[in-house]
């Protein structure tokens, strides 16, 4: 743990979840038809780690969700301020009681907005009531601003048998509440109880909100509604509305969702098929946050592993990578403030995190994160990200620089090297690029090919358009080698992304960008090519295997990244958010893909700007998550982590 609030509250842990096991015993032991009899999906989630909303929830299929409208919102009632979705109605029911505290965010369209009451979908016995609860508005979780908080009586509403002998109700309460301006509140409910004074389990679903945990054990709801005196829908036509996840398709499932503004990173994934990610934003701090995601018992959940603390801890973590001991590591944004061309900048941080060094009983105990090195200024690797692993355990990884504030001896980028030592890590620049007019610059990729060679793209190169390059170990130095150095032309330019397969082949990607002329078909348009290096003899043979101008109708569409697959080369397409505008060559469909590189086959098509990574398992699923999923909010900031299966 970090600090003193740490160790209390890892204290505190199992005291409470001694606590709410005994509970939970209790209501095992009561008739199937008490209110406390809870189904089996409340009893396993109320066991998981706290953290977001929809995380301790078994994975339904994507089309099990209420189909969208057209433009891709949801439409709402005359008088409905906000409504986060549908309820489930035979799955999911999280507890409220012994004072715990549940906190879901909801958006606001308009300015001068007066909240007039509220739905909840509980789970009650037949002929009971949902009775009262106490119910706030706040400008975040559980505090900030509090614009309304009152314990109120809810009226008993239309009510749905399920499958377990409850039935679920859209119970609603009037109140005078606040006048609201448009953006996003927490609405927070407490000591909530039926009429005959035994808890409320609310139902769960997998709508756009966000929820938190107030306190170790409860798991919070998230189907309700706000009401107030919206006159005019959300379902507006601005270009926000057009960042949709992907509607049902085989093969493809929505494994989780994310809160807003989490800032979700790509993923890693370990040879037991654990995934590993991290959020720029939240945590318990609000600096970042570290997770990883797993499948116990056939279901997924989400476990909050560490909270980034800021300053030399790190904060912002930018994506994960998995050591050789099963144990991410990655580089996040703080350490010394004297990096950049005026010194105002970060240098960054490089970090691994553990497991605490004594047995945890329960799947909530948090990791130790460390920092393992602080870039040191602008002639260091600063802001580097780590790339890989070599087989003696050293860490590598890069400093794109670019061409303004840019890192390593020659302000052109740098690659630099971290070795394991007793009491810690030593770090080493193994090459600064030259810049230049003729040199490479901004590293953008890198990898550690078969042969133990490091392999990678810069953005800019001898002809001004990147390069594709080797460093080989060579008398205690390592020498640059430019595999190809594109032209600008049909070959495209600012190569990134860079995968090898079984085989030594090379992979990435690069943009074609006409710049007045018609090298890749189209005058003053832009798409994205994929292209292939295979050796050859003392050379590399260079070639385009892939381009995507007829994709989105030739039209600023560009490639975000690759894997190497059990079934081949895949790839995540983007589309764009200025040409798949209403009116514009895409109207908004179907221009990010995940494709299937050799067959070219598109095997999963979303909307713009969805699919920003990609990564495959041993069994040839793919996985990836998306930070505009814009499923329910209009800041467009939810997001998902998936899964696709070949």
């Amino acid at each position: 743990m970090h600090s003193q609030a740490r160790a209390l509250s890892s204290l505190f842990r199992p005291i409470c979840l001694a606590i709410i096991a005994a509970l939970l015993m209790a209501v095992g032991a009561l008739s199937a038809w008490a209110q406390n009899s809870v189904p089996p999906t409340a009893v396993q989630a109320a066991k998981m780690p706290e953290f977001a909303s929809r995380l301790a929830h078994p994975v339904r299929p994507q089309a099990s969700r209420k189909p969208l409208a057209p433009n891709h919102r949801r439409p709402l009632d005359s008088n409905d301020i906000y409504d986060n979705g549908p309820t489930n109605g035979n799955t999911d029911a999280w507890t409220i009681n012994f004072g715990y505290v549940v906190s879901d965010s909801f958006n606001v369209a308009n300015d001068n907005t007066s909240v007039t009451g509220m739905t909840f979908a509980a789970w009650l016995l037949p002929g009971d009531t949902l009775g009262s609860a106490e119910v706030s508005i706040t400008s975040s979780e559980n505090g900030g601003t509090s614009y309304f908080d009152q314990t109120v009586t809810f009226s008993p509403g239309a009510c749905t048998a399920n499958d377990y002998g409850y039935n679920v109700c859209n119970e609603t309460t009037s109140f005078t509440g606040p006048t609201l301006n448009a953006g996003t509140y927490w609405v927070n409910l407490q000591n909530a109880s039926v009429s005959s004074g035994d808890p409320v389990y609310w139902d769960e679903n997998s709508g756009p909100s966000s929820a938190y945990e107030s306190s170790i054990g409860t798991i919070p709801s998230e189907s309700f509604t706000i009401l107030g005196n919206a006159t005019t829908s959300t379902t507006s036509t601005t270009w926000y509305d057009y960042y949709a996840c992907p509607s049902p398709q085989p093969g493809f499932h929505d494994l989780h969702d994310f809160s807003p503004n989490a800032g979700p990173s790509g993923l890693a994934i370990d040879t037991a098929g654990k995934l590993y990610g991290s959020f720029a934003n939240g945590g318990s701090y609000g600096a970042g946050l570290l997770y990883d995601f797993a499948q116990r018992a056939g279901h997924w959940f989400l476990t909050s592993l560490d909270s980034f603390l800021g300053g030399s801890n790190g904060s912002s973590p930018n994506g994960v990578i998995v050591g050789p001991e099963g144990v991410p590591y990655g580089a996040a944004t703080g350490g010394i403030q004297a990096c950049g061309s005026d010194g105002s900048s970060y240098c960054g941080v490089i970090y691994e995190a553990r497991p605490g060094p004594t047995a945890c009983a329960t799947a909530s105990c948090g990791w130790n994160e460390t920092t393992i090195y602080q870039f040191t200024g602008n002639t260091d690797a600063w802001a580097g990200s780590v790339t890989a692993f070599d087989s003696a355990g050293n860490l590598y990884g890069i400093s794109s620089g670019g061409l303004y504030q840019g890192s390593g001896a020659n302000g052109a980028g740098a690659v630099f090297e971290l070795t394991p030592s007793q009491g810690g890590w030593t770090e080493k620049i193994i090459y600064n690029f030259p810049g230049g007019n003729h040199g490479a610059a901004a590293p953008n990729s890198l990898l550690i090919g078969q042969d133990g060679n490091l392999y990678g793209t810069a953005q800019w190169g001898p002809n001004g358009f990147g390069v594709v390059f080797q460093l080989a170990p060579s008398g205690g130095a390592w020498t640059e080698n430019i595999l190809y150095a594109f032209t600008g032309t049909t070959d495209g330019s600012q190569p990134a992304g860079l995968v090898q397969d079984p085989s030594g082949n090379l992979y990435g990607f690069s943009i074609c960008d006409n710049w007045g002329e018609d090298y890749c078909g189209y005058l003053d348009d832009y798409y994205g090519l994929i292209f292939s290096l295979q050796p050859s003899g003392s050379g590399w043979i260079f070639n385009v295997i892939y381009s995507n101008w007829n994709d989105c109708d030739g039209y600023k569409n560009l490639f975000n990244a690759l894997t190497v697959g059990a079934g081949g080369l895949y790839a995540a397409e983007g589309g764009d958010d200025v040409s798949c505008l209403p009116g514009g060559n895409c109207y908004g469909w179907h221009c990010g893909k995940i494709i299937a590189v050799g067959s070219h086959t598109p095997l999963v098509a979303g909307d713009a700007n969805i699919f920003w990574n990609i990564t495959s398992d041993a069994n040839g699923k793919l996985y990836g998550t998306t930070g505009t999923c814009g499923f329910g909010t209009l800041q467009r900031t939810d997001g998902m982590i998936w899964q696709y299966s070949p």
